[in-house]
């Protein structure tokens, strides 16, 4: 037979006797980073279990043998418990009235400190307003959570307002339980349940603090806690779904859909971050908690590039619009039962704007006088090509950098007496999905870049593609290389090193007199009307309106 190892032990240096017990080989996975609220007599221990963590040991903060004893027994059943709920991947399903019988044991403890749930107390002192009075493991980012929210929410209870403020306290709770987590429909009661709880221990409290002690005539509308019954497991549709298999199934669809492989690269870059984040891979067991956490876990990470905090835009476009794409396509598919991220997003203040989007006249003759000058060094002579023509072909094109840097001696041609650069998503990605010429303008044929593409080989001129013929990974890598080109003469991080040439292609052209209509035309950008759909702006009109941008000087 085997024993359980649990046991009261006397600890070097102190009095008190400590709980060691050994966490199961099963469930060792499931449970790092899990945040435990262990009950020791009238209070509560937060532990939060490591990966090399091979037990569970705290102090049980007495050293009489019988009150020992009796936490630790108390311990040991909260800690059954939370293994029960690790060893189950399906989501459980309870009724409004065991959703409400939880939230009791919330009011209960907010509003009098009574229970061995005791999350926290809270005072309200007139003149001065909500204070905890004592907190045991409700982090303070979950209480000023609350508080931020608190007049904000007042009765729209929705579950998706609910799930920053109280997510992380209703999941340890149902970890007590022996519940991992609830089916998307329960968590939609819980949510409200909890919060509405939390709104009359709040008023309990403030009718304390007036003088007010008289019977809690609320505590009494709270049923007692029965454990949900066997039947009550919602079965999902698969025992086990890859998050990282379902983002490439996802891309097989999407690609034949015309989805860009850029895309696909942020997309699947996403949830690959998102697997390590979570430390599994299993689709069925992600909750909504699980995508804020991912949320929040990306706002506080630096971008190892720049140095730079990652953005909320860059989050809640890119992160969240891959998790809610993916997960939106698997639910409609049938392959998930939910979509966990559904209704999670970032409110997105606008952004200060401390100078011009575009380049200046002197940071423009900066990078392409440098441009000029570049050596050849030691990298590959296609990296160095592209430092030396890409910054010039932006100057006078406005194109895209990534455009320009997949373009292939095909793309360049002759048209009579005009040179044009032909921008396709056959050598790699257009933004629009459609190709378009451009005509380029004469002072790039005098520095030479038609000569260059003359000697070069067939093929594209800037990347070199991987032998899977893969054009997004290397042309990801030119641009960085560019950007960072760019970055080393025009050091200002408020201008974009790249995307500030399109800002200013556009300043200069508006100066030059040239139509909006042609200049939106030559950088591909989408008409503002329907009726600037009609027509077409001709290489004859191109080439009119680039003869009207001033040539740049060149210092000698």
């Amino acid at each position: 037979m085997l024993f359980r190892l649990v046991r009261a032990v006397k600890r070097t240096g102190s009095r008190n006797r400590q709980f060691v017990r050994r966490i199961p080989t099963d469930v060792k996975s499931n449970a790092v980073g899990v945040k435990l609220a262990i009950p020791v007599g009238e209070q509560t221990q937060t532990v939060v279990i490591t990966p090399r963590a091979q037990s569970v040991r705290l102090s049980l903060r007495t050293d009489d043998p019988a009150e020992a004893k009796a936490r630790l027994a108390a311990v040991d059943a909260y800690l059954e418990n939370v293994w029960r709920a690790l060893r189950e991947d399906a989501p459980v399903s309870l009724t409004h009235r065991q959703a409400t019988a939880l939230a009791g044991e919330l009011y209960h403890a907010w509003a009098n400190g009574e229970g061995r749930e005791r999350f926290m107390a809270i005072v309200h002192t007139p003149g001065i307003g909500w204070q905890r009075e004592y907190s045991t493991h409700v982090s303070d980012a979950e209480w000023e959570a609350i508080l931020s929210n608190w007049e904000k929410i007042g009765a729209n209870v929705e579950p998706t307002n609910l799930e920053k403020p109280l997510g992380a306290i209703v999941d340890r709770l149902l970890l007590a339980k022996g519940i991992r987590r609830v089916d998307e429909a329960t968590r939609g009661i819980v949510l409200p349940a909890f919060w509405q709880a939390l709104r009359d221990a709040f008023e309990s409290r403030k009718r304390n603090a007036e003088g007010d002690y008289s019977p809690d005539a609320k505590s009494e509308r709270f049923p007692e806690w029965t454990p949900p019954q066997a039947g009550t497991v919602t079965t999902p549709t698969s025992a086990k779904v890859s998050l990282k298999g379902l983002a490439e199934t996802w891309w097989v669809e999407a690609k034949a859909a015309g989805r860009k492989p850029s895309t696909h690269d942020s997309y699947t870059n996403t949830m690959a971050a998102f697997v390590g984040y979570l430390g599994h891979d299993d689709a069925s067991r992600v909750t909504r908690h699980d995508v804020v956490g991912f949320k929040d876990h990306r706002l506080a990470s630096v971008n190892p590039r720049n140095g730079l905090p990652i953005s909320a835009k860059t989050v809640k476009d890119s992160d969240l619009s891959a998790l809610k794409t993916i997960f939106g396509w698997a639910k409609t598919n049938g392959k998930v039962d939910t979509n966990p991220a559904a209704g999670v997003t970032i409110k997105l203040g606008k952004p200060r704007k401390l100078r011009s989007k575009g380049f200046t006249d002197a940071e423009a003759r900066t990078v392409l006088n440098a441009a000029l000058r570049v050596s050849h060094g030691q990298e590959r002579p296609k990296t160095f090509a592209a430092k030396r023509w890409v910054p010039w072909l932006c100057a006078y094109t406005g194109a895209r950098v990534g455009e320009l840097a997949q373009l292939r001696k095909e793309d360049i041609r002759r048209d009579g007496t005009h040179w044009i650069a032909t921008i396709t998503p056959d050598a790699g990605t257009v933004k629009t999905n459609e190709a378009r010429d451009v005509v380029l303008h004469k002072h790039l044929v005098e520095l030479g870049f038609t000569a260059f593409v003359k000697k070069a080989s067939p093929g594209h001129l800037f990347i070199t593609l991987s032998p899977s013929g893969d054009v997004s990974g290397p042309l990801q890598g030119v641009k960085n290389r560019i950007a960072e080109f760019v970055r080393a003469v025009v050091s200002d991080k408020n201008v974009a090193p790249s995307h500030a040439w399109r800002h200013r292609f556009k300043t200069v052209g508006i100066e030059a007199g040239i139509e909006h209509r042609i200049l939106d035309v030559i950088q591909g950008h989408s008409p503002r009307s329907v009726a600037e759909g009609y027509g077409e702006v001709t290489i004859k009109t191109q080439a009119a309106a680039i003869k009207k941008l001033p040539r740049y000087k060149v210092a000698s």
